[in-house]
């Protein structure tokens, strides 16, 4: 079995300190695209809010925001799942009826 080997890697959310991130070169793409949404979303939003809000009040609400995408998309995988599992089970049901 191949060891990958893991890297580390600094992730720079919002203003706050630099966080390093241990992880396989595959797995870079996807971290970087998931720091790129959140400082995306936590620029548009200080433009947006930054007059009433500080800076990590605006980005409470992204993590707010990226935790309740979240639990909707796990909302519907599980539905998705029930639903084949229900489905398998009728498809067994009818392969050994025949």
């Amino acid at each position: 079995m191949d060891k990958v080997k893991k890297q580390n890697i600094w992730i720079q959310i919002a203003d706050v300190k630099p966080i390093a991130v241990n992880v396989t070169p595959d797995e870079v793409p996807s971290f970087r695209k998931a720091e790129d949404l959140v400082n995306d979303l936590w620029n548009r939003w200080l433009k947006r809010f930054g007059e009433n809000s500080t800076s990590h009040d605006v980005l409470a609400r992204v993590a707010f925001q990226f935790a309740r995408l979240y639990m909707e998309a796990y909302v519907q995988n599980k539905a998705v799942d029930d639903f084949l599992v229900d489905f398998e089970k009728k498809l067994d049901d009818l392969v050994i009826k025949v």
